[in-house]
């Protein structure tokens, strides 16, 4: 049963400003992002919820529920949670676990890389493709779908790739291709 506030449409809205994922895409993500998004959804489901309930219930069992701040506030939260909930559950039933190890000692672009380049300008940066649930812009975690993990796929070390930017094209030096090692 949906609540007014609650519709299929609005279920990627809860995922925390998560992009969605493009029309007939897979969810692409690495075992160390798939099993952290599952942890949080365990982690909601077997300890946060239970919480809130027990306080939604406790509130409740107080009287009048318009001024209770503790019913109030608890009810928002678990909605919170219930979205959240709903969107991990999506994002985990339409994964695709890459394994980026494989990949060991491979000088060529794929999914799960870490790639040094240089820009036209001089500046080195150095990033990581991962899956859409894994990015972290600013330590250099980049989703699959963005434009310069688009330019740098399947490129490899010493290659020169073009990536268009609203300033205009630009040319990038590509100086180190890295995988992780397999742990095994």
């Amino acid at each position: 049963m949906m609540n007014q506030t609650t519709t299929p449409d609005n279920d990627d809205d809860e995922g925390g400003g998560a992009p969605p994922i493009p029309a007939g895409a897979k969810n692409y993500m690495t075992p160390q992002g798939h099993l952290r998004m599952k942890n949080e959804l365990l982690k909601l489901i077997d300890v946060d919820r239970p919480e809130v309930v027990q306080i939604v219930s406790w509130a409740a069992s107080n009287g009048d529920r318009s001024e209770n701040g503790d019913y109030i506030y608890g009810k928002r939260r678990l909605r919170q949670i219930d979205g959240r909930i709903r969107f991990l559950t999506k994002r985990l039933d339409l994964a695709e676990i890459v394994d980026p190890t494989v990949h060991y000692g491979s000088d060529q672009i794929f999914f799960g890389a870490t790639v040094r380049y240089e820009t036209q300008s001089g500046e080195q940066h150095t990033v990581t493709i991962l899956g859409i649930d894994e990015l972290d812009p600013l330590n250099g975690k980049i989703s699959w779908i963005s434009p310069v993990a688009r330019a740098l796929t399947k490129a490899r070390e010493g290659d020169s790739v073009t990536l268009k930017t609203p300033g205009g094209i630009e040319e990038l030096v590509i100086l180190e291709v890295t995988y992780p090692a397999s742990a095994a």
